[in-house]
């Protein structure tokens, strides 16, 4: 038997009294391992009536399929692979990626919002014919909204962080000398959507960002891309934009912008 503390204050004896025994390190890991598996009811935590918080569901994972499936079918329609006018059903593009019709049709649903696609009842989605006209309207919006802003970022943003760019365009002249209508397209966005972000405004870059995907798809009853040596030659437009932006050559920039810009790039 311990002794006892005469002669020891009261307070203090009543002090002690109140500290409960400290459970050792072992004995909290074996206790948090007994109840790592069992319901708060039966490890005596009080639930006071909540209800059951329940198992996540497989939201992610499906949300990935359907990205994945969504950038498989962008890409198809820059090359040409969904050909204008016809039509594709969810099943039969479930089979070809080896994924169920659900994120096929969910991808393709916003491909009709974005104007790439018309839902047909009871067969599928026709891709949509697009025309000349619609390119050239495409092409003057994205004039309009893009042209002065590059302008004004020219004579605002120095010239260490134009350069900062440059692995971008380089990106975009491996792309296109590789003459993958899809890989340049890509790089093409990456590169005007990282100028965009400099004037601070992510609706520009957004809305922006979503005419310059339109305007990549081909139209009806033409080649699915100008060729490698097009392509070439637009990634080549953005290198020299970038050198006369960092050489501050504020006359070079607004006439190479506007021709940038006029072959709707």
């Amino acid at each position: 038997m311990r002794p006892s503390a005469q002669g020891a204050p009261e307070a203090e004896t009543a002090a002690r009294a109140r500290v409960p025994a400290q459970p050792r390190a072992a004995d909290v890991d074996r206790a948090r391992a007994r109840g790592a598996g069992e319901p708060a009811a039966a490890r005596g935590e009080h639930t006071h009536g909540e209800p059951p918080v329940p198992r996540p569901r497989p939201q992610v994972q499906r949300s990935s399929v359907r990205g994945q499936v969504l950038d498989a079918l962008r890409t198809a329609l820059v090359t040409g692979e969904l050909r204008p006018g016809e039509v594709y059903s969810g099943p039969a593009l479930g089979e070809r990626f080896g994924v169920s019709a659900t994120p096929v049709r969910e991808a393709m649903q916003q491909l009709a919002l974005e104007g790439a696609v018309e839902v047909v009842p009871n067969r599928g989605f026709r891709v949509v014919e697009r025309g000349d006209r619609e390119l050239a309207e495409l092409a003057e919006v994205r004039a309009l909204i893009e042209v002065p802003v590059w302008l004004r970022l020219a004579r605002t943003v120095p010239a260490e962080r134009w350069a900062e760019l440059h692995p971008l365009a380089e990106a975009a002249v491996r792309a296109a000398s590789a003459g993958c209508p899809a890989t340049y397209a890509e790089a093409d966005r990456a590169l005007h959507r990282a100028v965009l972000a400099l004037a601070g405004n992510e609706q520009l870059v957004h809305i922006a960002g979503d005419l310059h995907r339109r305007a990549q798809w081909p139209p009806a009853g033409t080649p699915a891309s100008r060729g490698r040596a097009g392509l070439i030659a637009d990634a080549h437009e953005h290198t020299a934009l970038l050198d006369a932006l960092i050489a501050g050559d504020q006359d070079l920039v607004r006439t190479l912008v506007e021709e940038h810009f006029t072959g709707a790039h």
